[in-house]
């Protein structure tokens, strides 16, 4: 498995090929261990800030690229993702988005994004606002409009695990988001996440299902990785590696039933997805 890198270039739909999505992961190294994004169209040279909590590093990178700040996105209203807005703004004068009803919770917000609104950054990028409640119930994820597609997803849906849903959240509505939307995108999605968490997941995802030797092998690449040059994992890889997808697996449903021993026979995956969920909440 060879990982993406920093700055990647994604192609875009459009008739004119070398029309282009480059996408950048700013590693804040803060104990939250919290990533940013900045994703411009080379085209105009503006960008949108993903949850840009480090408003330095994230100035400081569209500086070095020669970029226009335009826009900010938050995936929800935490505020270890909004903290950086109010720096941001003063900075640039961007458009502040985000969930259409976090408006009472993320001040100053100039646009609220319903599921299919579209955020056009510059000339050629788009971007589609996924309403995926769970990790709170006004969150939302971008996927791009490319022919590689790019998921930035906030804190709903990690490298190898899935978000908490202690703050303004609930399981039922993570497990219907897993299951009804992020399942159904492409396998070629790339996935970006809020946080790297992804050796701590690995872990967990090996304590539910030992003889995953998929999310074994990748343990050991990525466990002392430098977060500045972070994997980047695709929905296919998700699959196969995080345990909040592998609802069906036998090992994981019997390594289940040793914790949870009134689990039904054939468990039904969202027994097994709120189960898991619960697990990790301690683990």
């Amino acid at each position: 498995m060879t990982p993406l890198r920093a700055g990647v270039r994604i192609q875009a739909q459009f008739p004119n090929p070398e029309k282009q999505v480059i996408v950048e992961q700013i590693w804040t190294g803060n104990a939250y261990r919290n990533f940013n994004y900045l994703i411009a169209c080379p085209e105009s040279g503006e960008a949108l800030a993903v949850d840009p909590l480090d408003h330095k590093k994230c100035l400081a990178r569209a500086k070095e690229r020669g970029w226009q700040i335009t826009q900010i996105l938050n995936t929800h209203e935490h505020g270890d993702h909004t903290g950086g807005n109010k720096a941001m703004v003063a900075a640039t004068g961007a458009k502040l988005l985000a969930h259409a009803n976090a408006a009472s919770k993320i001040p100053g917000m100039d646009r609220g994004l319903s599921a299919g609104d579209v955020v056009k950054v510059g000339k050629s990028v788009e971007l589609e606002s996924l309403d995926t409640p769970g990790h709170t119930m006004s969150h939302v994820c971008l996927l791009s409009h490319t022919d590689t597609p790019a998921l930035f997803c906030g804190d709903t849906l990690f490298n190898a695990g899935a978000g908490n849903c202690h703050n303004g959240g609930h399981p039922n509505e993570l497990y219907e988001t897993f299951a009804s939307q992020l399942a159904n995108l492409p396998d070629a999605t790339l996935v970006y996440p809020g946080h790297d968490y992804i050796g701590n997941n690995l872990h967990f995802t090996l304590d539910r299902e030992p003889d995953n030797e998929k999310a074994a092998e990748l343990l050991s690449q990525v466990e002392n990785q430098n977060p500045d040059e972070a994997l980047v994992s695709t929905l296919a890889l998700e699959k196969d590696i995080n345990t909040f997808f592998r609802l069906r697996s036998p090992s994981v449903i019997a390594r289940l039933r040793e914790v949870f021993p009134d689990l039904p026979d054939d468990p039904d995956p969202k027994t097994v997805f709120i189960k898991l969920r619960e697990l990790r909440n301690n683990w």
